[in-house]
């Protein structure tokens, strides 16, 4: 769902007309994923989670709605995307980059990045994969975008323009070993 605002800006021959601006309405869509999240990582009341990533913490909020009692933070370098992000859970939103992550040591139960990581060139990505490593205490998951064959390297690049990390999952797999991540992963793929 969405909903407009309107505003007046320049048409026709200068005119004033109006601009139909519209904003997303979050619908619910990641409450399901936060659901199979929490039962595949057995997350429960009082466990601490974080979002390397995490824009408008719309997964993050239904992290609260699937595990009633877990903390989240979050943590995205878009100020815009935590200006806007789901309501309830702004106040546990940081903006910072994800190569250097301002939390303790081994300080989150679970620690997530969702299709952030292809952003970096490969000095970021490694140093935040290092930092994921360094601040979750043991279960942490990292999915990125990935091909297996040029048709879906082409559609990953034509989808995403700002793309700088692309691998094959035997190549990613091969960087989180060199760099000691001992966490899960996954991929998405563009068919």
């Amino acid at each position: 769902m969405r909903h407009r605002r309107q505003a007046l800006g320049r048409g026709i021959l200068g005119r004033p007309a109006p601009i139909r601006l519209w904003r997303y309405k979050y619908d619910g869509r990641w409450l399901p994923i936060a659901q199979d999240i929490a039962k595949r990582y057995e997350l429960k009341a009082g466990d601490k989670i974080l979002d390397v990533g995490c824009g408008k913490a719309f997964l993050l909020y239904e992290f609260t709605r699937a595990v009633p009692g877990v903390e989240i933070a979050g943590l995205d370098i878009s100020a815009y995307g935590i200006a806007h992000a789901k309501e309830e859970a702004q106040p546990f939103l940081k903006e910072g980059h994800c190569t250097k992550l301002p939390y303790a040591d081994h300080s989150f139960d679970f620690v997530f990045s969702i299709n952030t990581f292809h952003n970096l060139k490969v000095d970021q990505l490694k140093a935040a994969i290092q930092e994921i490593e360094r601040v979750a205490k043991d279960r942490k998951w990292i999915c990125v975008e990935s091909y297996r064959n040029e048709r879906e390297k082409a559609n990953l690049l034509y989808w995403q323009l700002t793309c700088m990390s692309f691998h094959m999952p035997d190549e990613w797999a091969w960087l989180y070993r060199q760099w000691g991540y001992t966490g899960d992963y996954g991929f998405i793929y563009f068919e």
